[in-house]
């Protein structure tokens, strides 16, 4: 099955530049987005699409993430600070994007805390192009 929704912002944050290049690599080889933009640092991200001063009730299509994959540790604000921050935000923020954790932990722990966040999607590194063409269908099937 192949993508068939292009998405017009996908958003990459994560620490490991190496994961981000090879991620990027992936997004633009499917051709899934129109945009893809990557930040090292979890603080760099939210400030950019959801800091103080943005117009989040109304902003521009191309200030909105259609889609954020996020790691979850990273050094300053971390992928869980990162979480808690964003479903601080009013919903119908949140509606336009949906968040995916993208992590190498697979601890309990950590599952269970990202599970306390609906509309969260958990996904093992590396992201490949099944889990992409998944997390796409799921969330972004034509209706």
């Amino acid at each position: 099955m192949t993508v068939t929704k292009k998405l017009r912002n996908i958003v990459l944050v994560d620490d490991n530049e190496t994961t981000c290049f090879l991620n990027n690599r992936l997004l633009t080889r499917l051709d899934v987005a129109d945009n893809v933009l990557v930040f090292t640092r979890a603080q760099q991200a939210y400030d950019f699409f959801w800091g103080e001063g943005r117009n989040l009730v109304d902003p521009l299509p191309n200030e909105t993430p259609a889609l954020v994959f996020v790691d979850l540790k990273m050094p300053g604000m971390d992928g869980f600070e990162f979480l808690q921050r964003y479903s601080a935000l009013p919903e119908e923020v949140k509606a336009r994007t949906v968040l995916a954790v993208l992590t190498t932990s697979m601890h309990a722990a950590d599952t269970a805390r990202v599970a306390q966040y609906t509309d969260v999607e958990y996904l093992a590194k590396p992201l490949t192009e099944e889990k992409l063409n998944k997390l796409m269908s799921k969330r972004f099937a034509e209706v």
